[in-house]
C-alpha cells in the first residue's frame, strides 16, 4: 500500500459538510515551508481527489491551513471583527506509508481533528 493524504471537513455548527472550504498543503523540510496544492471542498466537504496522491507521498512534516473565516462569512454566520477563527493551521507528522486521513470538524468558536481512517 502507498502513503496518501485526504481530509473531510465539517459544519458542526450547521450539521453538514463544509461545502466551499479552501485548503492549502504545504510540506514543511529544513526550516522552509513550501505549498504543494490548493483545493476546495465539495458538497460533501471532500476534496475531489487525495490532496497528496501516492505518486507524490513522502513522509515528513506537513500542515494544512483551512480557511475557516471566508466560509463562515460566505456561509451567513454571523460576522465578528476579527473572527476568533479565521486560518486554521494543522500541522502533522506523517511516519509511515500509509493513507493519513486528517479530518476537521468546524464551528465559529471551535475545531477538532483528529487521525482519521
Amino acid at each position: 500500500m502507498s502513503g496518501y493524504l485526504t481530509t473531510h471537513v465539517l459544519d458542526t455548527a450547521q450539521g453538514c459538510p463544509a461545502e466551499g472550504l479552501a485548503i492549502e498543503l504545504y510540506r514543511i523540510a529544513g526550516g522552509e515551508r513550501t505549498l504543494l496544492k490548493s483545493v476546495v471542498t465539495n458538497d460533501d466537504g471532500r476534496t475531489d481527489s487525495q490532496i497528496l496522491p501516492d505518486e507524490e507521498f513522502e513522509t515528513g512534516t506537513y500542515e494544512l491551513l483551512f480557511f475557516a473565516g471566508e466560509y463562515l462569512d460566505r456561509t451567513g454566520t454571523p460576522p465578528e471583527k476579527p473572527r476568533f477563527l479565521d486560518v486554521i493551521p494543522l500541522r502533522f507528522g506523517m511516519s509511515e506509508d500509509k493513507h493519513y486521513h486528517v479530518p476537521l470538524l468546524l464551528s465559529p468558536f471551535s475545531y477538532s481533528t483528529y487521525r482519521g481512517s
